[in-house]
């Protein structure tokens, strides 16, 4: 399937990635009817709610060869599946407690013929190898999810930047910032957000945000 937003927006990407993310709302489509791992209303607006979205992280960050990526509370696999096809020579881990979605997670990764992604059935807080960035889209507030996030964390030295945390958010997040600095340490420096409407000019994206903490 072709997917007219994504290469308007990303007309840099190569054939093999036009096919691979063009086999998704497939995907998703046929492994919806057996498990929602999509809302039953967007199923019809992958392409722009959940594939448009996750890569809008590509607009702020180009990942380095060899990072260590990991996408907490994935879901069906945003947004690492398509941050995954945009940068195959990262390394993705794809993690969720919830089994049948991370099933889905596999059975679409391995459709696509990804080799750079492991899904992985678990919670955060369980975990114990360390990576160079944690995604994230809305899985919990902010002052929840930085503390599932900052153990995860290779130590800041080891790595230029984009280090830290990205996290897709939509709405007002004044509040949940403040709660979440008042948590960390005095030095560590206010996060930036970006705002996705600059890239995408699409409604869906009036509210949508980056933020980006620096960790």
């Amino acid at each position: 399937m072709e997917l007219t937003e994504i290469t308007r927006y990303f007309p840099e990407l190569s054939g093999e990635q036009q096919r691979q993310l063009g086999l998704l709302p497939q995907c998703y489509t046929e492994w919806n009817s057996r498990i929602n791992v999509v809302s039953r209303k967007d199923i019809d607006a992958l392409e722009v709610h959940h594939i448009l979205h996750s890569l809008a992280i590509a607009k702020c960050f180009r990942f380095a060869a060899g990072d260590a990526i990991i996408d907490i509370g994935t879901g069906g696999g945003f947004p690492g599946i398509p941050l995954a096809v945009l940068f195959p020579e990262c390394r993705f881990t794809l993690v969720d407690s919830i089994a049948k979605k991370i099933k889905v997670v596999a059975a679409v990764t391995e459709t696509l013929g990804l080799q750079n992604v492991t899904p992985l059935c678990s919670r955060a807080e369980q975990l114990t190898e360390r990576f160079d960035v944690v995604v994230s889209r809305a899985v919990a507030s902010l002052p929840v999810f930085i503390d599932w996030a900052l153990p995860l964390l290779k130590p800041s030295s080891a790595k230029k930047p984009p280090h830290g945390i990205v996290y897709l958010k939509g709405g007002d997040v004044t509040t949940e910032i403040a709660e979440t600095m008042a948590k960390l340490p005095k030095q560590t420096p206010t996060p930036n957000i970006f705002d996705i409407k600059q890239w995408f000019d699409n409604e869906f994206f009036e509210t949508k945000k980056i933020i980006y903490f620096a960790c």
